[in-house]
């Protein structure tokens, strides 16, 4: 079957759309990308989570559909307190770990701004479809759901279209849609990145029907200081890089905002049941890999 690519850079990531079978889609796709983007983008001084943002501890802001809806998932799986929080921008700004001016900072400056990422400071009114930050200071940040939400809403565009089999991969973030054209069991063959080696060097192929594969990992970036060595993904409960026996964990669900939520609740926690769960594989910083519901 005939495919169609187009590589579209956006979301800070280079995005992969490839379709099956002849449908133009491709540039719409790369729209409706750009314009979830303008609406949850915390990168440029406009957009609505930046509204957001610019009115906490003065007052609610009403937002579009879209972004009420992904801000109220945001911030009531925050609560949840399994690692995943919307709110940890100030703390991760603080370390800013993958830049040039990356640091440990003191306890006190941790302490200080993790008063202002408490979850339960942040409120939502269905009525007015309102997102209210109540302390001055915080910030609400979508990019750890976003690609996900974005890549579902691809996927809905697609089948709208007639799409009957495609790749959605927006940073590495992939979403499969329908069956594998190229091959005979129409399953897809999904590589697990070796963390110890270049990017898309893969220590596993999975094989798995129409699903999403999201990984989280602390070999791409980190800070060292001396003998210590820190990772960007920070520990909303701590302040901390999260401390972990994990390299990576990459885990497969059906839609691609279930594959964000739950890969971090993994790598948090480690295996844990989930219904939303197809499979996932750990692996450790001593090389060990376990597969977890994967045959």
């Amino acid at each position: 079957m005939e495919a169609e690519t187009i590589t579209h850079r956006a979301l800070g990531t280079k995005n992969v759309l490839t379709v099956f079978g002849g449908v133009d889609v491709l540039k719409k796709s790369c729209d409706l990308i750009d314009h979830y983007e303008d609406l949850l983008t915390v990168n440029r001084d406009q957009s609505e989570v930046m509204d957001i943002n610019k009115a906490a501890g003065k007052h609610p802001v009403s937002v579009s559909s879209p972004v009420y809806q992904l801000a109220k998932t945001a911030i009531l799986e925050s609560r949840k307190n399994y690692g995943f929080n919307a709110l940890i921008g100030p703390v991760v700004k603080l370390w800013h770990i993958g830049f040039s001016d990356a640091r440990k900072p003191s306890e006190v400056e941790i302490k200080a701004k993790l008063a202002i990422t408490n979850p339960e400071d942040a409120t939502f009114d269905d009525d007015s479809q309102s997102i209210f930050l109540t302390k001055k200071g915080m910030e609400l940040d979508l990019g750890g759901i976003g690609k996900g939400y974005i890549a579902d809403r691809i996927k809905d565009l697609w089948q709208a279209y007639g799409v009957s089999s495609g790749i959605i991969n927006l940073g590495g973030n992939l979403l499969f849609v329908g069956k594998n054209p190229k091959q005979a069991d129409g399953l897809w063959r999904i590589g697990v990145q070796d963390p110890k080696k270049a990017r898309d060097v893969d220590l596993a192929i999975v094989t798995m029907p129409e699903c999403s594969a999201v990984t989280s990992g602390v070999y791409e970036r980190y800070l060292k200081i001396g003998n210590e060595t820190f990772h960007h993904i920070i520990d909303p409960r701590t302040g901390y890089p999260l401390k972990t026996d994990l390299a990576g964990v990459t885990v497969f669900t059906k839609t691609s905002i279930e594959a964000e939520l739950l890969d971090k609740k993994l790598f948090f926690n480690g295996p844990v049941a989930s219904s939303e769960k197809l499979g996932a594989v750990f692996v450790y910083q001593d090389g060990t890999v376990k597969y977890d519901q994967i045959k």
